[in-house]
C-alpha cells in the first residue's frame, strides 16, 4: 500500500496501525510524504491523524491510498519470470498515478487558493467603500466646520 500524504503548513501525528494492533509506522511532525508498506494480513488498517501538536492552528489534511502490488525491494522470486515488457507496464501505471495524483492535489490547492483569493479581494472592495464613506463624512463634517468658522456674528 502507498499512503500520500499532504497537509497545510502546519505539522500532524501519523500513526498507521495493522488488524492486529499492531503499530506499522508513527511519524511525528509530519508536513508531507509518502510511506509503502506491504500489507502483513488481510483486515482493517487504522490511520491516524493528531492534532497535538498545535491545537489551536486549523489544519487541512490531504490523503490518498494505492493499494497494488508489493514495492520493489519486497518483490518475491517469481517476478524473475515476468519479462521487462510488463515490468514496464508496471512502472508506467505507476507514473501515470503519481501524476493523477499530484493533478488531483494541484486541483485541491488552486480551490483553496482561489476561495483565499476571493476572500482577500470581497474584504478589501468593503474596507475600500467604508473608508469612501468616512472620506465623505469627513468632508462634509470640515465643509460644516469651517462654514460656522468663518460665518459672521452679530452682537445684539
Amino acid at each position: 500500500m502507498d499512503v500520500m500524504l499532504w497537509i497545510s503548513k502546519y505539522f500532524v501525528v501519523l500513526q498507521i496501525t495493522g488488524p492486529d494492533g499492531k503499530v506499522i509506522y508513527k511519524g511525528e511532525r509530519e508536513t508531507n510524504g509518502k510511506y509503502t508498506f506491504a500489507a502483513h494480513m488481510d483486515g482493517v488498517y487504522t490511520y491516524c491523524f493528531s492534532n497535538a501538536m498545535s491545537t489551536m492552528t486549523p489544519k487541512v489534511v490531504m490523503f490518498s491510498m494505492d493499494v497494488g502490488n508489493t514495492p520493489k525491494g519486497q518483490e518475491q522470486d517469481n517476478d524473475a519470470h515476468q519479462n521487462k515488457l510488463e515490468d514496464m507496464i508496471k512502472e508506467l501505471s505507476t507514473s501515470l498515478t503519481a501524476v493523477k495524483h499530484e493533478q488531483e492535489y494541484m486541483a485541491v490547492r488552486d480551490r483553496i487558493h482561489r476561495a483565499i483569493n476571493e476572500n482577500t479581494n470581497s474584504r478589501v472592495v468593503l474596507w475600500a467603500f467604508f473608508e469612501a464613506i468616512v472620506l465623505v463624512c469627513m468632508t462634509g463634517g470640515q465643509i460644516f466646520y469651517l462654514k460656522r468658522f468663518f460665518e459672521v456674528r452679530r452682537v445684539v
